[in-house]
């Protein structure tokens, strides 16, 4: 596995014990549906969030979370309507963004949670 990939898995292990720590119950990890990949499908308050994870080493480039980009939160979307169908899930989505700096100098990576990141296209 390339080392970017171990970075992001890396990632989204601190992201799912982080929201587990927070009380969030993780449904599903790396749910596909066509072209999209959800990292993380949690429940919490009777609500579904799709959550996009984004490691970085360093923000030179800018936050992680300013990676999700308007055709990446359109293939959430997508996916979010097949897996609330599948699920027959009658209640609240939403979809967050969990942004994770690790530096290579500092052992305690920078974890931020950013609820209602964005809306569903």
């Amino acid at each position: 596995m390339a080392i970017h990939n171990d970075f992001g898995k890396k990632g989204e292990q601190l992201a799912k014990l982080f929201l587990e720590e927070n009380g969030y119950e993780i449904l599903d990890e790396n749910w596909h549906f066509n072209k999209a990949e959800v990292d993380l499908i949690a429940y919490k308050n009777k609500t579904i969030i799709f959550i996009e994870v984004k490691t970085r080493s360093g923000d030179y480039f800018g936050s992680p979370e300013e990676f999700v980009d308007h055709k990446k939160q359109k293939l959430l979307s997508d996916a979010a309507e097949e897996y609330i169908y599948i699920m027959q899930h009658q209640g609240e989505i939403r979809f967050d963004i969990v942004s994770i700096l690790i530096n290579k100098h500092s052992e305690n990576p920078k974890i931020t949670h950013i609820e209602d990141a964005f809306w569903n296209y």
